[in-house]
């Protein structure tokens, strides 16, 4: 594994602030027609989150803000899985605001590596900042919001809610997950009940545990519910 090191750097707060205003406004720009699930108000809650983690976190700021503001930029599930196209546009947009090569290659990096889909794959970067970004990405994806989010993405694919007769694949390849076309109840099993224990940091690890919770009475009210109990 390639562990990243980037040295904390003090950029001026003129040049730091006009850089991250500058993206936050190309994003939200962007992605005004995206599904609901990912659009800005999402990208607007993974900044946040960030913000709040990297207070505890040996972690360079500017790296962290310009991760978070663009890891779903160009979403691979909305350009016919193109793994390549979100990277390539936030260093294209980068490049255009003069930002420095190696915050650039380093937000590249962690673009690259910080989603789901990519653990399925033997593990080839690291860095405090991917850790701080990739936690508060996930933890947008779990608790209420996550349970909102993933019923919107499922009504946007237009999957079933829930079906019985198909079961959870709890050993997916990275290709059959990303050609899943299963119902919403399952991804839960597949994917969102799994990040509590993939958290990187104290501060994550903390805000995940009620979320999970959350989930999981939803889960149990949800069955309940379906097969006439409550």
């Amino acid at each position: 594994m390639l562990l990243y090191l980037l040295p904390i750097v003090n950029y001026s707060s003129m040049n730091f602030e006009t850089i991250i205003q500058n993206t936050a406004s190309y994003v939200q720009q962007t992605l005004q027609n995206a599904e609901a699930g990912h659009d800005w108000w999402h990208i607007l809650r993974v900044w946040n989150n960030a913000k709040l983690i990297a207070q505890s976190e040996p972690a360079d700021l500017l790296v962290v803000e310009l991760a978070a503001l663009l890891h779903d930029i160009a979403d691979s599930k909305f350009h016919d899985g193109n793994e390549d196209i979100g990277p390539q546009t936030a260093v294209t947009f980068l490049q255009s605001q003069s930002v420095d090569t190696t915050v650039i290659h380093h937000v590249e990096n962690i673009i690259r590596h910080m989603s789901f889909k990519a653990s399925f794959d033997a593990p080839g970067f690291h860095s405090p900042e991917l850790a701080v970004v990739q936690d508060a990405d996930r933890l947008d994806a779990i608790g209420a919001i996550g349970i909102a989010r993933a019923f919107t993405y499922g009504g946007f694919k237009g999957r079933e809610l829930y079906n019985p007769n198909i079961e959870p694949n709890l050993n997916m390849s990275k290709a059959e997950y990303k050609a899943s076309t299963a119902p919403t109840i399952n991804h839960f099993y597949e994917k969102l009940l799994l990040l509590k224990d993939k958290m990187n940091t104290p501060t994550a690890k903390h805000l995940a545990e009620a979320r999970h919770q959350f989930m999981e009475d939803y889960l149990d009210q949800f069955d309940a519910e379906w097969n006439g109990l409550k």
